[in-house]
């Protein structure tokens, strides 16, 4: 099929869209090297986006397109060889879009971190994506892709150094510093509710291997703890909120990867608060916190009130400032049998949510472009690690502002 475009930006005028999309423009120009569009369900909205990108993007092409018109989206996918969307929430907004683009066979990225909607995803199309070559990669921002690579890059440091990969991982956020949009929020939320409706859906959610393939064949019990002290990260430590997805797609990419990590392979996230009375502390403060904060959401009345008063709306999110000066740093501690212990860190610039997460969602992009000149790929539901690896951690290295090093 003839294309216009190598990618098109699809819910450019959101939050993250529009980052996105400024990113893209500020890094490569409207044209060239490569041909992109933005595109959404209102044409007013699109043209003052154009406005706010600056002079370049005069004559940037628009496509005006909605979640819930398929035929609208046929023909925004026949245009382009791959979509990024960030359309969220995506249980609510993204099931027409993956089915148009599995069975056309244009690729697709997102940003989303709403894993019983990924799984339904791959339940649904991934024998049309398979069939069509149309590369499907989820969760290409700070969910999970930091996570995805992250893990990567140790084990490939560990096999080189011991000839095998290490049984065992834990990530500790050691320090971050960045804001929630109201999109983020409304996925939470909408999660919430989808799980309070449906018990099946909780039993789904607890299984580590929700994402993995069927008949991965995976038993090895996995330990998610509420506060403990790490002494692979030589730190105490409370959850981290986004472990729930991040996990899952790092089991993912093992399977997809012919159990590179191994058959037994154990990974967990953390947030670190220190070593000492003080860190203790820090992780019975901070576990109490999250858990008083997801009791909020989880409760209709007060949820609501929250909702009303106190989280951001669809369409807020943190300060061009904010996004910035945020960042952060994340420590890798894998374990071998023998006991061994190595450590990677990776680090990005920016807001991890939105400022980060633009760059990583639309290098990942062009990643999956570059990776489908390859013959070897072959169409389906992937992740980034076990699709772009080395080459993705390159391309992020070199223009988003992320570090991968040895420690």
């Amino acid at each position: 099929m003839s294309t216009r475009f190598d990618l098109v930006i699809y819910g450019a005028t959101s939050f993250v869209g529009a980052i996105t999309a400024d990113y893209v423009m500020s890094k490569y120009g409207a044209e060239r090297p490569y041909k992109w569009a933005i595109a959404g369900r209102s044409e007013t909205k699109l043209a003052a986006l154009k406005g706010q990108l600056g002079e370049g993007a005069k004559d940037l092409p628009t496509i005006v397109a909605n979640s819930d018109d398929e035929a609208s989206l046929e023909a925004m996918c026949a245009s382009t060889r791959l979509v990024i969307s960030t359309v969220g929430p995506y249980a609510l907004y993204g099931d027409d879009l993956v089915k148009v683009c599995a069975s056309t066979g244009t690729h697709y990225c997102d940003l989303t971190g709403e894993t019983q909607w990924i799984h339904a995803m791959q339940q649904a199309h991934e024998a049309a994506a398979k069939k069509s070559g149309a590369f499907i990669v989820h969760s290409c921002g700070f969910d999970s892709i930091p996570s995805d690579l992250g893990v990567h890059f140790l084990q490939e440091q560990i096999e080189a150094e011991f000839g095998q990969t290490a049984e065992q991982i834990e990530m500790g956020v050691k320090a971050m510093k960045g804001g929630a949009s109201g999109g983020t929020i409304a996925s939470i939320i909408n999660l919430l509710k989808e799980a309070q409706a449906d018990p099946s859906l909780r039993k789904k959610l607890e299984d580590h291997y929700l994402l993995c393939p069927e008949g991965h064949g995976y038993s090895a019990r996995q330990e998610q703890r509420a506060r403990y002290y790490s002494d692979a990260l030589q730190s105490w430590c409370a959850p981290f909120v986004m472990a729930a997805i991040n996990t899952r797609n790092v089991h993912r990419s093992n399977a997809l990867q012919d159990n590179r990590y191994g058959a037994n392979f154990r990974y967990s996230e953390y947030t670190m608060t220190g070593e000492g009375f003080k860190g203790s502390a820090g992780s019975i403060g901070m576990t109490a916190g999250l858990g008083g904060f997801m009791g909020i959401l989880a409760l209709g009345p007060t949820r609501a009130l929250a909702e009303r008063f106190l989280l951001p709306k669809p369409g807020e999110g943190p300060s061009p400032e904010e996004q910035m000066n945020g960042f952060y740093k994340l420590l890798f501690a894998g374990t071998l049998p023998g006991g061994e212990v190595r450590r990677a860190r990776v680090t990005g610039d920016r807001d991890p949510g939105y400022g980060s997460t633009a760059k990583m969602l639309a290098e990942a992009a062009l990643c999956i472009l570059e990776t489908a000149e390859d013959e070897k790929p072959k169409g389906g539901f992937w992740t980034p690690s076990s699709l772009m690896g080395s080459r993705l951690r390159q391309r992020l290295s070199e223009n988003a502002g992320l570090t991968f090093e040895a420690v």
